[in-house]
């Protein structure tokens, strides 16, 4: 298994307009082979779709979720270029399916330029000591710090979570190949989650004494 290096990751970039991950995805699937790699991507529908996403993309539709309890919500837009495409029933279950993720993994942030660099920064401190709490030498640490930056995106930002259906794919995946599909720019734009009683303070009785409570009725 060839080694995939950052610099063929943005060569492949360069040449398809694919994002980073989905290089990455197509380098490893063709052993870093780079004609392989591109054919991978078009035939995926990756590279065309990178190309779509300068198109602004005004229609859409807001999208309401409520989980069966009716505990957890979500409000959620999606754009897409024309009124026609928002009515695709693929679109709208793609758009479904992406606030059922909301709902499921409860995501800070939707993209990793929405993370604020203060949350960076103290992730990055964290993350530092931890590794030289854990003994690493010096000279990997930074690498480590990387790495678990990338997973903590993973984690809490929207457009890099694995999809909950599907895990060999994120959201950005999932989009990208409707995309392809129908041949239009989509945006996923912004979404609101609601928990009942979140951010309200409960009152927290003594476990004994509501056991006693109990016991007199």
């Amino acid at each position: 298994m060839a080694k995939i290096t950052a610099s063929m990751v943005k060569e492949l970039r360069e040449i398809t307009g694919a994002g980073m991950m989905d290089c990455k995805k197509a380098l490893t699937a063709t052993d870093g082979d780079m004609k392989k790699a591109i054919a991978w991507l078009r035939e995926q529908g990756m590279a065309s779709a990178d190309k779509k996403s300068s198109r602004v993309a005004a229609e859409g539709i807001v999208d309401a979720y409520i989980h069966g309890d009716g505990r957890i919500g979500v409000l959620l837009e999606v754009n897409i270029e024309t009124d026609f495409a928002a009515k695709n029933e693929d679109f709208k279950q793609m758009v479904k399916d992406i606030a059922m993720q909301i709902a499921s993994m409860n995501p800070p942030y939707l993209r990793r330029e929405d993370v604020p660099q203060s949350v960076i920064d103290s992730e990055k401190e964290i993350s530092r000591n931890q590794a030289l709490n854990e003994g690493k030498p010096e000279k990997i640490v930074d690498r480590i710090v990387e790495g678990r930056l990338e997973k903590f995106y993973e984690e809490n930002c929207l457009m890099e979570q694995p999809f909950v259906k599907d895990d060999s794919k994120t959201i950005t995946t999932l989009v990208k190949e409707m995309i392809a599909k129908i041949g239009e720019n989509i945006q996923v734009r912004r979404f609101t989650r609601y928990e009942l009683g979140e951010g309200i303070e409960k009152k927290e009785e003594d476990f004994a004494e509501e056991v006693a409570k109990q016991m007199k009725k």
